[in-house]
């Protein structure tokens, strides 16, 4: 629509900005009227039409097989858009027009803007099916009519009411037609079964929906009011009523035709099961995230009596093995730890491995400067548990091996995360500028207990490739490429 409009009217962004707000409710009107909707625009120089918005109807047949958006047609073609911009009202003179064997009424409705035409809402009802009309089909099409009096007179949609149409009710959830007083005047079933959940033992008809609202409320004072009025459809509003055994949810629509509110819509859904499963998945992700919280607490008990056996060893070697298991359990308690703090299993890895490189760094404390560059970006669980294993053990090479003790140095891990959604990879380089790497080693064959564990995680578990080379002027150079999900 926003090109369609820029491209071919003279409309103004405030005025799109209000045919997308009207586009974001019409198709309540499109409901309640049982017909498509058509919303044309007229072109620059005002000989054309275009049209730049359609909706179809829930309720009924569509009268329009094909999608009629980006449409242009000259003026003269539809006799009832030059008469509605001629008299600027609503036009429903005419005899049904004949599309594909099947008779179609054409209404024209208005869509006005601080009192301007903005353009044309072409209502298209199909007769094939029609048939003598039911209560609630005469209370959607009384609805409908009062609706599109206020779109013809600028009153509806409502300015800065913004509605989600996935998270509203609609018309066939349940609708409730109140006289101005909030007196029910008509209750659809499905209206009248969301009640009877929330506890309603009677019938709505005759009622004020706003104090039996507030009756099956179990909250009592000052919010008790403010239902009351909310249901009784004074202002446009949206609530949720909890009551003992069933939640619904409200939206209020005054009706004001003719500027004077006659009544209201309130439209109703029973969403008692869609909470239900809402609090058992908080109740699920609280329980997931206490429980990543107790491993972190068990992996550092299990770390500190590391910790602590190592200080009682008289062998230096042992001291040391220890030292090193007590930093592999740190690394999978800190991805423990962050996954904690979320709400899904996904974690922002560079805090991770800033804080892995932190935890190692304290082997040469002062001598050798660690640092990262570049971004791991938001990486699943299960690859975030094996590759901060992985670093860990890379770099606690690199500070044990890479430099003499007491030499100073760099050891920089860089990052680069892949943009290709389809194949998405992480390319991770840990370089240091050391001593370099012994005549003849081979990190696929040789190499200590660490590098054996990073070759198991990155080419078994993360399926992805592990190499160990010369640095191009001085030291090593470690390059890990890992497949990973595209970065949202």
């Amino acid at each position: 629509m926003n090109d369609l409009v820029r491209q071919h009217t003279a409309l103004s962004e405030t005025d799109l900005e209000w045919l997308h707000l009207l586009v974001s409710e019409w198709q309540l009107l499109s409901d309640l009227s049982f017909a498509d909707l058509v919303l044309w625009v007229p072109t620059l120089d005002g000989t054309r039409y275009v049209s730049v918005a359609q909706m179809r109807p829930n309720t009924g047949p569509t009268s329009y097989q094909d999608d009629m958006v980006g449409h242009l047609v000259p003026r003269g073609r539809r006799p009832l858009l030059d008469a509605l911009y001629d008299e600027g009202r609503i036009v429903r003179e005419g005899d049904p027009e004949w599309r594909e064997e099947v008779p179609v009424r054409v209404e024209s409705i208005p869509v006005r803007r601080e009192g301007r035409v903005l353009g044309v809402i072409a209502r298209n009802t199909n007769l094939l099916t029609v048939r003598t009309p039911s209560r609630l089909e005469l209370t959607y099409l009384q609805s409908a009519s009062d609706l599109a009096q206020m779109i013809a007179a600028g009153a509806f949609p409502f300015p800065g009411q913004q509605v989600d149409m996935d998270a509203s009710p609609r018309a066939g959830d349940g609708l409730i037609r109140l006289d101005a007083d909030g007196i029910v005047q008509y209750a659809s079933p499905n209206a009248l079964s969301a009640y009877h959940r929330l506890g309603l033992a009677s019938d709505l008809v005759g009622n004020h929906l706003g104090q039996a609202t507030a009756e099956l409320a179990p909250s009592r004072g000052p919010v008790d009011e403010a239902l009351v009025k909310l249901a009784s459809g004074y202002a446009p509003r949206e609530t949720e009523v909890e009551g003992d055994s069933g939640v619904i949810q409200l939206r209020a629509i005054p009706l004001k035709p003719k500027g004077t509110r006659i009544g209201s819509l309130v439209l109703c859904r029973d969403v008692t099961e869609l909470r239900r499963r809402e609090r058992e998945l908080i109740t699920k992700d609280a329980t997931i995230r206490e429980i990543h919280h107790r491993v972190k607490n068990n992996l550092q008990t299990v770390a500190a009596l590391l910790r602590l056996q190592a200080r009682r060893m008289d062998s230096e070697q042992g001291r040391e093995a220890l030292n090193e298991a007590v930093r592999r359990v740190g690394s999978i308690a800190i991805v423990h730890e962050t996954l904690s703090q979320n709400l899904d299993e996904r974690v922002q890895f560079d805090e991770i491995a800033d804080r892995v490189i932190a935890m190692v760094a304290e082997i040469s404390p002062g001598k050798v400067d660690c640092r990262r560059t570049g971004r791991f970006g938001i990486l699943d669980a299960e690859v975030a548990t094996p590759l901060a294993m992985v670093l860990t053990e890379v770099l606690q090479n690199a500070l044990e091996h890479a430099f003499a003790p007491g030499e100073r140095g760099t050891v920089e891990v860089a990052a680069v995360r892949g943009s290709d959604r389809r194949d998405a990879r992480l390319l991770i380089t840990v370089q240091d500028d050391g001593r370099g790497l012994p005549e003849g080693f081979d990190p696929k064959r040789t190499g200590n207990l660490g590098l054996q564990i990073v070759r198991t995680l990155v080419e078994g578990e993360l399926g992805g490739t592990f190499d160990m080379v010369p640095a191009p002027e001085r030291g090593t150079r470690v390059v890990l490429d890992v497949p990973v999900r595209a970065d949202k």
